[in-house]
């Protein structure tokens, strides 16, 4: 496990530490994961889809309906790491069926799971740094396991698992999260400069530009973030690591 926590704390992107993590879940039993964090989450909501940082190595069929068509917000162990921190074992949605509390939607994706084997597993839900964010992975066992199987294998190695894998979210969220909402190297240096506390004038000077073209920059990255204000685009790209990180990936 030492070797492990060396390499996923060293590893440079998401890309690297989700191949590192998989490959090592898959020696428990567990080889197909999703992991979801948002910092937008209300009473009713998620936050916006493009918002959310997705990792997963499910085959593209169950993420398409799963992910892209919003399945994932009426799944029982979303709903439930929603409330909960720590890791529980899918046995809670045999009891649920057994009891007769599934609510319709829930039941269709219940079937839908069934249809792709994703039927024993484990969700650990990671301890909120907010009230509105939340972060979250979904350990599916391999088809054929049991959920008697994959319970046994937690008897003996559940503590390590979690550990693991409160290590790679903990990393996952420290790195910078572009998706299609990434700024380029001008829009990140003039948020940067806004977020220090400069005025649109003192950035033109610093900068060797003209108030228009800071102006313009602030523009693009406004819209590129989606959303209103200056202030909220400063907030999202500190809150997704594009800001004042010394390899923000941005594009030229």
């Amino acid at each position: 496990m030492i070797d492990y926590l060396e390499a996923i704390t060293e590893a440079p992107d998401a890309e690297s530490l989700w191949k590192l993590h998989t490959q090592k879940m898959a020696s428990y039993g567990f080889d197909r994961l999703i992991y979801g964090f948002t910092r937008y989450m209300t009473q009713t909501s998620m936050g916006d889809p493009q918002d959310l940082v997705v990792l997963t190595n499910h085959e593209a069929d169950y993420v398409d309906t799963f992910i892209n068509e919003g399945l994932y917000f009426h799944a029982p162990m979303v709903q439930w790491s929603r409330s909960h921190d720590g890791a529980t074992s899918w046995r809670v949605m045999q009891d649920m069926v057994a009891s007769g509390t599934l609510t319709q939607a829930e039941r269709k994706v219940l079937d839908f799971n069934i249809k792709y084997g994703v039927t024993a597993g484990y969700t650990i839900s990671f301890k909120a740094v907010s009230a509105r964010s939340k972060g979250a992975i979904a350990l599916t066992a391999r088809k054929g396991m049991t959920q008697d199987d994959i319970d046994a294998v937690w008897a003996e190695h559940g503590r390590e698992i979690i550990i693991m894998n409160n290590v790679a979210h903990l990393k996952i969220i420290s790195l910078p999260q572009h998706g299609s909402r990434s700024l380029t190297k001008r829009q990140i240096e003039v948020l940067e400069w806004v977020g220090d506390g400069k005025t649109t004038q003192d950035i033109a000077m610093l900068m060797g530009l003209t108030t228009a073209t800071v102006e313009k920059h602030l523009r693009l990255a406004r819209e590129a973030l989606d959303v209103d204000t200056t202030a909220q685009a400063v907030l999202k790209a500190a809150f997704q690591n594009q800001m004042f990180v010394l390899d923000g990936a941005a594009v030229a």
